[in-house]
């Protein structure tokens, strides 16, 4: 069963530290097996959630650009894989706004209350984050961590995993780090397998219980 595996740049920077690292992940799952494809949020033309609230009545976002296809596409892939760079101690902005146009998918699920994810779908789909910090602080990579579990929720993906990469100041960026481009690539395949795994016996429990 092939595995669907859409990873989303965050980074206003192309080829940054964090796209590396992105890419490198991608490369395993691709090589594994999984459909794999790259989104830029640079390159798409979009804005942020205008704070309108009609998506509590109608939970639909009223705003219709490049992000509107893309957050359909995230609702239908496997794993997703939501990277940023951390600035100021968090997400860009362009990775922000991605997650504040979800606000009608927490609409649907708290005010409408007409959207509910079984646990069985939860189950099926992944969502895993990665980042890199100039920083070498501990605490760098924290405050982005509830904004991401927060997205995930809305989609009903199970926020599976984060790769993080911090120092990038201190090794001369990602290339410098000798074990974090092979581990993401490593990280990528294990993802795609496991995730074949649990689709087939998902199936077969499917099956036995007719």
């Amino acid at each position: 069963m092939t595995v669907s595996v859409l990873g989303i740049s965050g980074s206003p920077r192309i080829r940054g530290n964090t796209e590396k690292l992105l890419d490198a992940f991608l490369k395993g799952a691709e090589e594994a097996g999984g459909d794999v494809e790259k989104v830029l949020l640079k390159k798409l033309s979009f804005r942020s959630c205008m704070g309108c609230n009609k998506c509590h009545k109608t939970g639909v976002c009223i705003v219709k650009d490049d992000l509107t296809p893309l957050l359909e596409r995230i609702a239908e892939t496997d794993v997703l894989v939501l990277s940023s760079p951390i600035y100021s101690m968090g997400i860009t902005s362009e990775l922000k706004a991605l997650i504040d146009r979800g606000q009608f998918l927490w609409a649907r699920k708290f005010v409408l209350r007409n959207l509910e994810f079984s646990a069985e779908h939860i189950k099926l789909h992944k969502g895993i984050f990665i980042s890199t910090a100039g920083q070498d602080a501990d605490n760098v990579f924290l405050g982005a961590y509830p904004v991401l579990t927060a997205f995930f929720n809305d989609f009903g993906i199970d926020y599976y995993e984060n790769i993080t990469v911090k120092g990038m100041d201190r090794w001369g960026g990602i290339e410098g780090h000798p074990d974090a481009l092979p581990d993401a690539e490593k990280k990528g395949a294990e993802i795609v397998r496991m995730m074949e795994d649990l689709k087939k016996s998902t199936a077969a429990e499917k099956k036995e219980s007719l």
